[in-house]
């Protein structure tokens, strides 16, 4: 008896819907309805608020939606746990990761991770936009710097730097920025933003960073959703870029392109991956999830 109606509870609490829960259980809706009211009966308790449109939870239902989703996580762990003693790592694996990134950097690792569990199948859809993972029926996301989201579980990967640089040619023409103001009188290469990512004072303090950050405007003669393609016009001396470390690293080690303001470079941010808080991190994604931490740089 002191089980029935959890799931439903859970599973509605998860998704802000009785049909949507409802068709996760394999159950009818009225079913889920009334296994969550007899719930409320025997606790006592309202744990839900109900609208034609809406489905929330109130206080208390919070409160106990937090240990029954602990209860759940921690049951499906043990029945993975004993079903992994006798079997492999296999089945897919559904990500999404934003597009540069995922190609030179995420995509070779998985192939790799693949080379080793061969039972294990991915499907990886690259996007910039940040897609909704639990209606795209995604396992894992890969995210990079700040997290908005309170709903998803997150583990860190790795970090990256974002360089401003230029190649030599056009500093040799146009000369070489030592300020941020020097920059309004520079052609700057733009994305898909016309803003750079700055520490305002030229001072990295450790701690003390979050009131020093500066989003500076800039402008230029080109603005490409490109990466490849600013880091091409930036190689032929058209002007300043400011891009990730996977895109001029080797540019910069061999001396193609030079880095500029190091004094001002913004705090590394942080790679992540995250994951649905209402879906258990089966052994799969686990070891996918371990493998990218301990080889991404």
């Amino acid at each position: 008896m002191r089980w029935d109606g959890i799931s439903e509870f859970v599973y509605v609490a998860d998704y802000e819907s009785f049909t949507r829960a409802a068709k996760e259980l394999g159950i009818s809706t009225a079913q889920v309805s009334r296994q969550i009211s007899a719930l409320e009966k025997r606790l006592s308790i309202k744990l839900l608020y109900r609208t034609t449109r809406k489905v929330s939870l109130t206080e208390e239902g919070r409160v106990f939606y937090q240990h029954c989703r602990g209860v759940l996580d921690g049951l499906d762990a043990a029945e993975q746990a004993v079903s992994n003693l006798q079997s492999k790592p296999q089945g897919r694996i559904k990500l999404t990761a934003p597009v540069t990134y995922g190609e030179q950097q995420l995509l070779p690792l998985v192939n790799d991770f693949m080379v080793q569990y061969r039972d294990i199948e991915v499907t990886a859809f690259l996007s910039n936009q940040k897609i909704d993972l639990i209606d795209g029926g995604y396992d894992l996301a890969i995210r990079i710097g700040k997290l908005s989201d309170s709903t998803m579980m997150a583990k860190k990967l790795s970090c990256r730097t974002n360089f401003v640089c230029a190649a030599p040619a056009y500093l040799e023409k146009y000369g070489i920025p030592h300020s941020l103001s020097d920059l309004s009188q520079h052609n700057c290469l733009l994305g898909t933003r016309d803003y750079w990512h700055f520490i305002e004072d030229g001072k990295i303090d450790s701690g003390k960073n979050a009131d020093k950050e500066k989003n500076l405007r800039v402008s230029g003669s080109v603005q490409y959703n490109s990466g490849h393609s600013l880091v091409d016009a930036a190689l032929k001396g058209l002007g300043i870029v400011q891009l990730p470390d996977y895109y001029v690293q080797k540019y910069l080690a061999s001396g193609e392109l030079v880095s500029l303001l190091n004094n001002y470079r913004e705090p590394e941010e942080s790679i992540w991956a995250i994951y649905p808080h209402n879906r258990h991190l089966s052994p799969k994604i686990r070891l996918l999830v371990d493998y990218l931490a301990e080889h991404l740089v």
